[in-house]
């Protein structure tokens, strides 16, 4: 078989409805838009949450606590995860995505101090807790911070 002489199975492809095109038709005169109305003129659109001039739910509901607009999302490792590395390896963000470590490069990165380091490492990171800091300093390691260009 040829994939030109493919066929979808019956009642697959069905013809496209026809809106306004007579009283026979079944979907004539309003076009399924129903008698008058703001949803019934041309032209309608409505922003999301739109409760028809009533105060929308997501203003009535108390809102609690403090979000800041641009909050700075890390994506985290753990010291103990490091031990998969080799004696003396050079961690970078894109070795750690390869082995999985992280999904993506595009966030910061922050190694926490959970767990013990076991071999002496060469971390490259946006930012360390104290504790990881002192860890990998302690086991002979090394750290540098990844500097951002603006």
């Amino acid at each position: 078989m040829k994939i030109q002489d493919m066929k979808s199975p019956k009642g697959a492809r069905k013809p496209k409805r026809r809106k306004g095109r007579g009283m026979g038709s079944g979907r004539g005169k309003t076009g399924g838009r129903g008698n008058k109305g703001q949803k019934s003129r041309s032209g309608s659109k409505r922003t999301f949450g739109f409760e028809g001039g009533q105060m929308p739910l997501m203003r009535r509901i108390p809102k609690r606590g403090f979000r800041p607009r641009e909050k700075k999302e890390y994506s985290i490792i753990n010291l103990e995860k490091l031990n998969i590395f080799k004696e003396g390896t050079y961690i970078t963000p894109s070795l750690l995505k390869n082995k999985r470590l992280i999904k993506t490069i595009k966030k910061p990165i922050k190694i926490l101090g959970k767990g013990k380091l076991k071999k002496k490492l060469a971390v490259n990171a946006d930012s360390f807790s104290m504790s990881a800091k002192a860890a990998i300093e302690k086991t002979g390691g090394s750290i540098e911070r990844i500097k951002k260009v603006p």
